[in-house]
């Protein structure tokens, strides 16, 4: 019997993303154990999948572009934008920045994203939804609608509240607690 797709997914990000130990999350919360995607969403197969599993969850949305903030997103947006192709229903993907490049075009926006426009925000990991925020207060303020936000894994921390409250639903592909059980 073979594995599900998200089966599959879950064991690699066991093997490759959760790592024990003391850390210092992004959001200043410490934790004895991290989630690094990354390394999942930057594997080859790994990336393949959570691009599946990602498209699975916006499937129901017309949306003109998907993006997320840098750098989490970044791999899930290109391998999310590659997907789509290969399915024959492409969908263009943009990033958020922290700040502005203090070259070039100067822009928090990068890619494909049209002012005004549709779009869903995806992220490696949420613990209190700060850098989705940030993206989402980005979007908002070009004038785009967001009617969903999508992470690989939610650490069950405040992320699904702090949505909630900015009024976008959020969903997630596995919970932190799925992924500690193995």
């Amino acid at each position: 019997m073979s594995m599900s797709t998200r089966e599959r997914l879950k064991k690699i990000l066991i093997e490759q993303s959760l790592l024990k130990g003391d850390f210092l999350l992004s959001s200043g919360l410490r934790s004895s154990f991290y989630l690094d995607v990354r390394r999942t969403s930057l594997h080859p197969e790994g990336a393949a999948l959570c691009a599946e599993l990602l498209l699975e969850e916006l499937a129901d949305l017309e949306l003109a572009s998907v993006g997320g903030p840098v750098l989490g997103a970044a791999p899930l947006v290109g391998s999310l934008a590659s997907e789509s192709f290969r399915r024959g229903n492409p969908i263009p993907t943009f990033l958020v920045r922290r700040e502005p490049k203090g070259h070039g075009t100067a822009k928090l926006l990068e890619g494909h994203f049209t002012p005004g426009s549709p779009v869903a925000l995806i992220e490696d990991v949420v613990t209190t939804g700060s850098s989705l925020l940030r993206a989402l207060a980005v979007v908002r303020g070009e004038g785009a609608t967001v009617p969903r936000v999508v992470s690989v894994v939610d650490r069950e921390q405040g992320g699904a509240q702090a949505f909630a409250e900015h009024e976008v639903e959020y969903r997630f592909l596995f919970k932190a607690s799925e992924l500690m059980e193995g």
